[in-house]
């Protein structure tokens, strides 16, 4: 598996961690009462997989270059 595919399956199960807290962050099964995770912890690793993937797809590189001014 490559890092590009690593990093998009684990945005898939962050997207789905998403769904999952959105539809019922606290409910009740026999007798328990059971919490799912931070939503805004959620939303910012999905957030921070999203970069990752970009810059995965540049090659790692930013592409951003800037000229340097030079005394010849």
């Amino acid at each position: 598996m490559t890092e590009l595919e690593r990093l998009q399956q684990r945005l898939d199960l962050y997207y789905a961690a998403e769904t999952a807290i959105l539809s019922g962050q606290e409910y009740s099964f026999a007798g328990k009462s059971l919490k799912r995770a931070d939503l805004k912890a959620v939303q910012q690793q999905i957030s921070n997989l999203k970069k990752e993937i970009k810059l995965s797809k540049n090659g790692g590189k930013n592409r951003a270059f800037r000229g340097v001014p030079y005394d010849i």
